[in-house]
């Protein structure tokens, strides 16, 4: 039998594309056409926009474009990626651990804006987390730890006592800014480094313990 490690914290706060919803599929499509009408060699622009909003994806690939341009070619992006959900599905045992969680603190904290949350939520078959921090919560992208520190506070939850569940570069690094311990999902984490790697959400499990602390196994 594997073992495994126990964590013990107040609040969850989980990313959704790449940690619930396994959405690479759309996120390529959409992706590297754009890359293509900016004449950007795809493999470099999916290097870089998985975790942040669109728009911030577009400056660092882009930084001579007016931000102003980002903005609205995000928005068009979004409305693509909104109108394409084939192929995406839930990340192994994401149904199941969203179930878990059933009256314990947890939020959402997405890049993606309300529809296209609410849309691969869908698809992939999953609720929506009552609490959802989403790209119109916040004014800075991840790796800005805003989202995650206004999931923590939307909970009453003090940071240090939050556990982030993550798979991008930017948002690892959005949990460690805001000074919570970040366990990463999947292969796309091991890279970035987070504090405890979960293959998928099948290798997690939670459940209430005493004085209002939940405890983590991940493993």
């Amino acid at each position: 039998m594997t073992a495994s490690t126990l964590l013990t914290t107040r609040a969850l706060l989980l990313d959704m594309d790449g940690t619930l919803v396994n959405s690479d599929v759309v996120v390529e499509r959409c992706w590297r056409r754009w890359a293509g009408r900016h004449g950007l060699d795809g493999d470099a622009v999916m290097k870089v926009v998985h975790g942040r909003q669109g728009y911030a994806s577009m400056a660092v690939l882009l930084p001579d474009r007016p931000m102003a341009q980002n903005h609205a070619d995000n928005a068009r992006m979004l409305v693509e990626e909104t109108a394409d959900m084939d192929g995406v599905v839930e990340v192994p045992g994401a149904a199941a651990f969203l179930a878990s969680l059933a009256g314990l603190p947890h939020a959402l904290v997405t890049s993606a804006d309300v529809a296209l949350s609410t849309a691969r939520m869908a698809a992939a078959g999953l609720g929506l987390p009552e609490v959802r921090i989403t790209a119109e919560s916040v004014g800075a992208s991840k790796p800005d730890p805003e989202g995650f520190l206004k999931g923590a506070a939307e909970l009453g939850v003090a940071p240090e006592d939050c556990l982030v569940f993550e798979d991008s570069g930017a948002g690892i690094a959005a949990g460690r800014a805001a000074g919570m311990r970040v366990v990463g999902v999947g292969p796309r984490a091991a890279a970035h480094g987070p504090d405890i790697l979960a293959a998928d959400l099948t290798r997690v499990r939670v459940e209430a313990a005493a004085n209002g602390m939940i405890h983590v196994h991940v493993g």
